[in-house]
């Protein structure tokens, strides 16, 4: 990197934004430059701006409305533009950035469906510009040594896996309060939050999926849902409700002061409301989802999502020629913005254990992670941020990989809807 620092600007000043602009302040001023905000929202920019001054000491940079994009890399001239924007817009932005001539860094997921995905797979080809997908979970300390026992041999050729996730009904219960409650903007939980355990499915075993079936519903959230449960009273949104004063599933907006100036105190300019109802009308995203993929290397595996569990983390089980792997992670509640971001995603216990098919099973010892996601989101910023160490286990993700996360939850939207299982070389030329 010599002594020349790669300049950044960051468009989608919201939640998922300040893990990035927030790294760049605190730890990577010697090889990374944040130089403007890009944002539907000036209230939101303002105090994003707030934070740099105010949390990290850092000078408050340029901000750029949503319409004025082109103008900020022409005025700013960044190598590398950062999308934190909401899920259905991210291919305007990753695709514009490297028609300008900017690489990338997308937070998941790269995009909602795959007519967009193959937009930015055509544009990457186009432009020869560069774009990394954020998979902080795998550089997690607990998936790191996944990969490494699979990749070892420890169990032989892995033939199945079970992969069950669960969601809290803090956590879980977000996803149905603000937009991602809308299929359009997230691509439902299968893509938005499923492109994360796809993709370590993929990372763990090397491999890329084939075939998927799935099946899935509202189940749990939504009005109907409540009354079939006897429930009478319902809001629209928690703030200046007297029905969501007691209600556990209502959050409190104004009783956060991040929440609050992130959304309260923004949305008289663009409308959006963090804060409807869980049980509200005009959710069209699933919450209970099984989903059954065959991936290149023959391997199937029987996956399932939850999203208003009693707690929260994964349970994973791999069955080879010569064992078994069973990985117990349990992680802690948060809602997204809510609070210290070093707690979002922070394991609170964690396990595997190998279970050889003619010996004793055993621990694996696990090193600690400290911060969010696992400790993964460290480890991640210093690989984007910082000066990148030789990694053995390839865990910068590319657009390929990307794409390969998301199109297992495409193909499970699309089986869904049709009741069909859905070859995934089908939807996309990579």
């Amino acid at each position: 990197m010599g002594n020349k620092r790669k300049k950044y600007v960051l468009v989608g000043s919201g939640g998922r934004a300040e893990m990035f602009y927030g790294a760049i302040a605190r730890d990577f001023r010697e090889s990374a430059e944040l130089a403007a905000f890009c944002d539907v929202n000036q209230t939101r920019m303002n105090y994003a701006n707030r934070l740099l001054q105010d949390k990290f000491g850092h000078p408050a940079v340029a901000t750029y409305s949503h319409d004025r994009f082109d103008d900020m890399i022409a005025a700013e001239k960044p190598d590398v533009v950062i999308v934190t924007t909401v899920d259905r817009t991210h291919h305007t932005y990753i695709i514009r950035a490297m028609e300008l001539g900017c690489d990338v860094i997308s937070e998941k997921p790269m995009t909602v469906d795959e007519r967009k995905c193959q937009e930015i797979v055509d544009t990457v080809k186009r432009t020869g510009r560069s774009l990394r997908v954020t998979f902080n979970y795998r550089y997690a300390p607990h998936s790191t040594k996944i990969r490494e026992l699979i990749a070892a041999g420890t169990i032989g050729q892995v033939n199945s896996i079970h992969f069950e996730w669960l969601l809290n009904t803090q956590h879980g219960a977000d996803y149905f309060r603000r937009w991602h409650r809308d299929k359009r903007n997230s691509g439902g939980l299968l893509v938005h939050k499923s492109t994360h355990h796809f993709d370590l499915v993929n990372f763990w075993l090397g491999t890329q999926p084939q075939t998927v079936f799935a099946m899935g519903g509202l189940q749990f959230y939504g009005r109907e849902n409540a009354e079939k449960r006897g429930v009478t009273k319902f809001y629209q949104r928690a703030h200046g409700s007297e029905a969501a004063a007691n209600d556990p599933f209502a959050l409190h907006l104004k009783d956060n002061p991040s929440l609050k100036a992130l959304y309260l105190d923004a949305e008289h300019e663009d409308g959006y409301q963090r804060d409807q109802s869980v049980f509200g009308d005009g959710i069209s995203i699933e919450d209970t989802m099984g989903v059954m993929v065959r991936y290149k290397n023959d391997a199937i595996m029987t996956y399932s999502l939850n999203a208003y569990l009693p707690w929260e983390g994964f349970n994973v089980a791999f069955n080879g020629t010569k064992g078994r792997i069973e990985i117990k992670v349990v992680e802690q509640s948060y809602v997204n913005a809510g609070g210290d971001r070093d707690l979002e995603g922070a394991v609170v216990g964690k396990s595997i254990i190998v279970f050889p098919q003619f010996a004793e099973p055993y621990v694996v010892p696990i090193e600690e992670g400290i911060g969010g996601h696992g400790g993964g989101d460290r480890v991640m910023l210093q690989d984007i941020f910082g000066e990148p160490a030789d990694d053995p286990f390839h865990r910068a993700a590319t657009h390929v990989d990307g794409a390969m996360s998301i199109l297992t939850g495409i193909a499970g939207n699309i089986s869904l809807k049709t009741g069909q299982p859905v070859q995934v070389d089908s939807l996309v030329r990579l």
